[in-house]
């Protein structure tokens, strides 16, 4: 029996019931679309493979603990992983960059932060909430596609890599995303003004 013909969910039965090598399949299935997604985003080798192993060390570390549960595929959820953990990079990893005072030349001179007031911080944060909160009750397609390229900066040709779909799929997601937000606005109008 050939190894593409089992599907993951078995590959993964039979790694939970003793057998290692169905494992190791089920990485190497997987393993040059999960590297090549997280070398797209990071665009640097060392890290990727560093992130890469991380992934795979949580995906095996949650089907041993018991705590996978198959909602879909195995390669979207090891991709949602694998997102995740780049997000969770670049957040520990904000580098500000470090200019030295010197007596001819004061940084602080050129430099103007706008100053926002503590007013419009709070509505800011709050309409992020809401839009948050709106999303939730999108279809899963647009939600994923909106969420990849506002939430994640990714471009279109990368979103419809990931999610398996043609750019104009992925546009035409984008697009009805919008249109539905537009509607849940307006629908959810009370709420959003509490």
């Amino acid at each position: 029996m050939s190894t593409q013909a089992i599907s993951d969910q078995e590959l993964i039965g039979r790694y939970l019931a003793g057998q290692e090598s169905a494992l190791e399949k089920l990485v190497q299935r997987h393993k040059n679309r999960v590297f090549a997604y997280i070398l797209m985003i990071v665009k640097d080798k060392e890290l990727a493979e560093d992130l890469f192993q991380d992934t795979f060390i949580k995906v095996i570390n949650t089907i041993r603990s018991g705590q996978y549960k198959e909602e879909g595929k195995f390669i979207q959820w090891a991709m949602r992983i694998a997102h995740n953990l780049i997000i969770d990079y670049f957040r520990k990893a904000k580098r500000i960059p470090i200019i030295e005072n010197r007596d001819e030349y004061d940084i602080f001179d050129k430099v103007r932060l706008p100053v926002e007031s503590v007013e419009e911080m709070m509505i800011t944060e709050q309409i992020h909430k809401d839009v948050k909160r709106l999303i939730e009750y999108l279809p899963k397609e647009q939600k994923e596609v909106l969420v990849m390229r506002h939430y994640n900066d990714m471009s279109f040709k990368d979103i419809a890599e990931v999610t398996n779909v043609s750019i104009n799929t992925a546009l035409g997601r984008m697009r009805y995303a919008l249109i539905n937000l537009r509607k849940l606005v307006k629908e959810k109008e009370v709420i959003l003004s509490m």
